[in-house]
């Protein structure tokens, strides 16, 4: 059985920071794609960066510059530091792993971790 535990959100000041772990278990998580995903009451959820198994990134533009994804495979963890952070950052943040074979998308979803950023 797959899991993803999402820990470290919390309350934090605009301009502070927050790092976000997911630990996984039941994948071989080095040959996942991982990434972050947030939710704000309200609206769909977005992709806010993502790492592929080769430890390529992408960035949404609202956080480039001051948010860094990277994992440990020795953890089976994916990381998300978020520094600079605005009171626009406020959301649930979900983990995923994700891969595809013979054009089969297998994709797997934490249960969530709050952040919210006070002004």
């Amino acid at each position: 059985q797959v899991h993803l535990v999402e820990s470290g959100g919390g309350l934090v000041q605009a301009g502070g920071s927050l790092r976000l772990s997911c630990e996984s278990s039941g994948i071989i998580f080095s040959i996942y794609a991982m990434g972050w995903y947030r939710q704000a009451p309200g609206k769909q959820r977005e992709l806010v960066a993502r790492i592929t198994s080769g430890a390529g990134t992408n960035y949404a533009d609202s956080v480039k510059g001051r948010f860094t994804i990277s994992r440990d495979n020795a953890k089976n963890t994916v990381y998300l530091q978020m520094n600079s952070l605005k009171p626009e950052d406020t959301a649930v943040y979900f983990c995923k792993a994700d891969r595809v074979v013979a054009g089969n998308l297998y994709n797997y979803w934490g249960q969530g971790t709050q952040v919210t950023v006070s002004s």
